[in-house]
């Protein structure tokens, strides 16, 4: 960075394996808060903002409504903490900053996991005679599409601070993986469990959904109903 000067740096650079966090802490917190700093610091010494990917994770999800930038933090798992503490860092270290939470991330290439859900969901739907998805936790599904072109904007009106950025509206993943269907137009019987089907050692929040308040305060938020970003995002790969 001393050499190229960059304007901006956007840090997309995290450990998200969440079981994983809960067994190797040290981990967690050196890539998602150390590593944060690091950057931040130096994104600062050569006079570039800093842009630090956060998570929802950062809530408990005992809100039940849509949780806005300067609702408090409260993790339920390393993974969370671990990013709260990220975000502290990247404000302390870089006054230039843009700390930007989103939930439900899908795109057009793979993530960490190696799939993205709505793929991972055809692709269940081609191989078992039916397919169970959780009904009772909710997020907003958000195309990194829309997130990328929204961060562009974001940061070319130098507006620092704490961001929420996903797509509009909410739903079950259950309702998520219903649309996905209806639009690929699978056949494969969808049922609704509980998360009581998928049992887990980690903590994790049942209710995700972020509000784009400060977005919206400047008059900046585009981000599209997460209906028509699935669309747009199948017609992407080529279901549609």
């Amino acid at each position: 960075m001393t050499e190229a000067k960059p304007d901006v740096v956007i840090d997309t650079a995290a450990f998200h394996n969440v079981p994983v966090c809960e067994t190797d802490a040290e981990a967690s917190y050196r890539v998602n808060a150390l590593g944060a700093r690091n950057v931040a610091e130096i994104a600062g010494e050569v006079g570039a903002s800093v842009v630090y990917i956060s998570t929802d994770y950062v809530f408990d999800g005992a809100k039940q409504a849509p949780y806005v930038e300067t609702d408090r933090e409260c993790p339920l798992n390393v993974y969370g903490a671990s990013k709260v503490a990220g975000e502290q860092l990247v404000r302390i270290f870089n006054p230039r900053h843009y700390v930007v939470r989103s939930t439900g991330l899908y795109g057009s290439k793979a993530s960490g996991k190696g799939h993205t859900f709505p793929r991972k969901m055809l692709q269940l739907a081609e191989e078992k005679s039916e397919v169970t998805v959780v009904n009772d936790q909710f997020c907003t599904p958000t195309y990194t599409h829309d997130l990328a072109e929204q961060l562009i904007d974001l940061v070319e009106t130098e507006n620092f601070g704490t961001f929420h950025m996903t797509n509009e509206g909410s739903c079950s993943w259950f309702e998520l993986t219903r649309h996905i269907f209806d639009l690929a137009k699978v056949k494969t019987p969808l049922l609704p469990v509980s998360s009581s089907a998928f049992p887990s050692t980690v903590k994790r929040p049942s209710y995700s959904v972020l509000e784009n308040a400060h977005l919206k305060a400047l008059g900046l938020n585009r981000m599209p109903h997460w209906k028509d970003s699935v669309s747009a995002y199948l017609k992407e790969v080529g279901v549609l």
